[in-house]
């Protein structure tokens, strides 16, 4: 393990949406990220996109092309990153699954299962393996994004997921109060995303807020 002085950001769910555009301009602001998703042509976009601004002094990005469910790829990760450098500055989680909109009386047991491996499950089995990394840095700190939707009509697998994930986190969040890592929770505004034009497939995308705008307003309120 080598010593560095260099910021270290693991980005969860990097390949589109919030999640690539915070992985983004983490690297242009100097960061070393590691990009989690499934999704090889969507991280190398985004890696495309770092080296065609040639920004001097940007970071790098370590490209993990791998699901977050799977659990034993997550903590060789995980153990990656501490072999090389010791320490997690930043996790940013952004992974989602977004099951389709239907009535509680016609849920899809398939898509309740992977709301739960994904926005649930998945979250549970990180905070263990990730704040290790995080407590070996000066101000580690996690970010995961609320998307309150308990309750709401049509919204059952994906929001009584969410639910369970922001229990989860909230529960973290409260434990490290005064022993680190430092744990946030934000919600961020409507943004023409994938995951939005799921559940909204007919409104006005030009009203919404762009997601590297959204990432730039993000990552400085919590430095």
């Amino acid at each position: 393990m080598a010593e560095t002085t260099a910021r270290i950001a693991l980005v969860t769910g990097a390949s589109r949406g919030l999640g690539a555009a915070m992985a983004e301009q983490l690297a242009l602001r100097g960061w070393q990220v590691v990009a989690v998703a499934r999704t090889v042509g969507g991280l190398e976009e985004l890696d495309d996109r770092v080296k065609a601004a040639r920004l001097p002094g940007a970071g790098n990005l370590t490209l993990a092309p791998m699901d977050v469910t799977n659990e034993d790829a997550m903590r060789h990760l995980c153990l990656s990153i501490h072999q090389r450098w010791g320490k997690l500055d930043l996790w940013i989680h952004s992974a989602v699954h977004a099951a389709p909109l239907s009535p509680a009386g016609s849920i899809d047991i398939k898509d309740w299962d992977k709301s739960f491996a994904t926005n649930a499950r998945a979250t549970g089995s990180l905070i263990p393996v990730v704040e290790p990394l995080l407590r070996f840095a000066p101000a580690g700190t996690a970010l995961f994004f609320d998307d309150p939707r308990t309750g709401v009509k049509f919204f059952g697998s994906y929001g009584a997921s969410k639910a369970a994930q922001m229990a989860v986190v909230r529960s973290w969040q409260a434990e490290t109060v005064k022993v680190g890592p430092r744990v946030l929770v934000e919600t961020p505004a409507p943004m023409p995303t994938a995951t939005r034009a799921r559940f909204f497939p007919g409104e006005d995308r030009s009203v919404l807020t762009d997601p590297r705008a959204e990432a730039l307003r993000l990552l400085d309120a919590i430095n």
